[in-house]
């Protein structure tokens, strides 16, 4: 165990696929559950989010199977192919997902349990026997639409999300740097404001230490938020990562 820079401690866990992820703790994260806390795998950085509500998203599906029935799920469950699980990079764990393939318009609902899929371009990865329903075990992969549902709550035969309808919901920033200083993370974020509009300087206080956070735009859809955190990465700020603006 070292530290480095803010205290950051890096924990060894095993994600879908077989890729080694390394859960970071900070002093302003170590209180939160370890499914929310943020990650690496293969230097990429991942923050999950707090809540599952008004999440959708558009990509590739693809599914894993034999190679890796019985091994552990990132959530600690062991992996099983016939059951309807599959693994996401951001979403909570044990959130169900309404999984709809566009090639030919069949659907079906997924339980996250694990992180990944590590892959460009690919949002999920389904179980055998998910990716069997959607007619995407032949081809591999496929375009699909996720919705987050919720956590299940089965009454009889009947099962309830708490879920609202809007699922455009939501609002996202881009956390650039985080400074001990508060004269340098304002300094940052009025660099910033012309390009982004909207930055935020967000305190916290942990271990003993104050810590300035820069976060800047203010994005309405998930995938806007990854797409100007990439192009924040390629200028300069190589640990930019997505979070919610009002956590």
């Amino acid at each position: 165990m070292r530290f480095f820079g803010l205290l950051l401690l890096s924990l060894v866990l095993t994600a879908c696929g077989g890729h080694y992820t390394k859960v970071i703790e900070t002093p302003d994260t170590r209180e939160l559950k370890g499914w929310q806390k943020p990650y690496e795998v293969d230097g990429q950085r991942y923050q999950p989010l707090r809540d599952h509500q008004g999440f959708s998203q558009r990509g590739v599906a693809s599914w894993y199977g034999k190679k890796f029935h019985g091994r552990l799920t990132s959530n600690g469950e062991t992996y099983d192919m016939y059951a309807m699980t599959a693994a996401h990079k951001t979403l909570p764990l044990g959130v169900e997902v309404k999984v709809v393939n566009q090639r030919n318009g069949k659907s079906t609902v997924v339980r996250i349990n694990d992180r990944g899929p590590f892959v460009a371009g690919r949002i999920i990865d389904l179980s055998y026997s998910a990716a069997k329903k959607l007619d995407v075990v032949e081809q591999g992969t496929a375009p699909v639409e996720i919705v987050a549902l919720g956590y299940p709550h089965h009454e009889g035969a009947k099962t309830t999300y708490s879920a609202p309808l809007d699922y455009d919901a939501g609002s996202f920033a881009v956390q650039v740097g985080a400074f001990s200083q508060p004269d340098n993370a304002k300094r940052l974020a009025q660099k910033l404001k012309p390009r982004f509009g909207r930055t935020e300087v967000h305190f916290s206080h942990g271990d003993g230490r104050a810590l300035y956070r820069v976060r800047v735009g203010d994005f309405k859809s998930l995938n806007m938020a990854e797409s100007s955190r990439e192009t924040l990465r390629n200028n300069g700020f190589p640990g930019a990562f997505v979070v919610a603006f009002d956590e």
